[in-house]
């Protein structure tokens, strides 16, 4: 594996040079799960066989006890290397001072150009802060023979299409989407998804951020778009008294079309489903905006306070690489953010590493990219609007009093 220490952080290589002896490298992890645990084993091996002055102490924690533990051990006892995500998540610790700027990194590695996707994402004020390793797109999972029952013979790629397809789908008897909104969050996807596609990452940003008020008329355009859907009985009845995998089988059974969600739907679905199932990316609506993606992003940090941040840096380095990336998000099942990485012979990845290999930008998702509590206030308004989209202005003027009393007035 000689080919990956030609690749090395500029920054790094003079520490690396200089120093003899064994070196130990912390990172803290909440890769807990099967394949993120054996993802993250793997890079590592990978990494010390490259680099063998240097030994990898990983310390595995489970989701809720890593974000319960982070905050302390940022500041008390850093470890050279941490796993979070990239967005708002991140911001969050960057404004406490407690992660290190990484932008030579990203300009010795050249990861502007072979990551230009995640670049915002993994920025504060223009300032790099992490490295992503994996992400993966949201689009609409649908059932290429319901599409051809009801005559459709192309995917939508504008409004316009989009509600030409659900009206042929009403026609043949085939509800257009299923979504369950007892979690919540699937409805978020869908306010992302159009906000983005109607006012752009900059104003999603500042949404997101508190800087923007929920009555502005813009956010309410985005609600009257989302209406028409709703008037068009796009969605299935009694949504809200379905999980998001409770409501998967009205799609399984030929009841529903289509559905807005991220790969790991993929699993859920029957063999039989399965084979009949393709994607296709949420469709435009303003040509003149640009096409920005929901695309949920793990990513590496170097703590403020880490020990070894040459050592880290030659990590980070290591990890961007297109042929690591293709094997790490291999193993994930999710995407590499390198474009120059390669996905699965799948037509789920392909697709989705297609799309956001071209994306304009990216955002995390909804309850990442904001305020928890706002979010949660926010996922109730979108529930609610889904059953009542009459009360749109009651429901911005809800969600505006969470903002103001957390962002405060504008």
């Amino acid at each position: 594996m000689r080919h990956f220490k030609t690749a090395v952080c500029a920054v790094a290589l003079a520490a690396f040079a200089t120093t003899a002896s064994a070196r130990d490298l912390v990172m803290n992890a909440n890769t807990s799960d099967p394949a993120q645990k054996q993802a993250m084993e793997d890079l590592i091996a990978d990494f010390e066989a490259a680099y063998p002055d240097i030994d990898v102490k990983f310390n595995l924690y489970d989701h809720e006890a890593f974000k319960t533990a982070m905050r302390n051990f940022l500041v008390s006892d850093a470890p050279d290397l941490i796993t979070w995500n990239a967005g708002n998540r991140m911001k969050v610790f960057v404004d406490l001072g407690l992660l290190e700027d990484v932008s030579d990194v990203w300009k010795a590695e050249g990861l502007y150009e072979s990551m230009p996707a995640v670049v915002g994402a993994s920025s504060v004020d223009g300032k790099q802060y992490g490295v992503p390793y994996a992400y993966y797109a949201w689009g609409f999972y649908y059932r290429k023979d319901l599409f051809e029952k009801a005559g459709i013979t192309e995917t939508p790629t504008n409004w316009e299409e989009f509600l030409e397809v659900g009206a042929q789908l009403n026609a043949a008897g085939i509800t257009p989407v299923t979504i369950g909104t007892k979690n919540l969050w699937p409805a978020a996807g869908w306010f992302d998804f159009l906000n983005l596609r109607i006012n752009g990452v900059e104003f999603h940003a500042d949404l997101m951020d508190g800087r923007v008020a929920y009555t502005d008329e813009r956010v309410k355009n985005v609600f009257e778009k989302w209406g028409e859907l709703v008037k068009a009985d796009f969605y299935i009845d009694n949504h809200a008294g379905y999980s998001f995998q409770e409501a998967l089988p009205f799609m399984n059974q030929g009841e529903a079309a289509m559905y807005l969600l991220a790969p790991f739907i993929v699993s859920m679905f029957p063999e039989d489903v399965r084979k009949q199932v393709e994607w296709f990316p949420f469709p435009t609506i303003d040509p003149e905006v640009g096409i920005y993606e929901d695309a949920p992003t793990d990513s590496f940090h170097i703590p403020v306070n880490a020990k070894n941040k040459e050592d880290a840096r030659l990590f980070l380095a290591f990890a961007a690489q297109a042929d690591v990336q293709t094997k790490t998000a291999a193993t994930l099942d999710m995407l590499p953010p390198n474009v120059n990485a390669s996905v699965k012979d799948d037509r789920f990845a392909k697709g989705g590493f297609a799309q956001l290999s071209k994306a304009d930008g990216i955002m995390q998702f909804y309850d990442r990219d904001t305020d928890p509590a706002l979010a949660r206030v926010g996922m109730q308004g979108f529930q609610e609007f889904l059953k009542n989209p009459d009360r749109i202005d009651q429901i911005l003027e809800r969600i505006e009093s969470e903002r103001a009393r957390i962002y405060g007035g504008l």
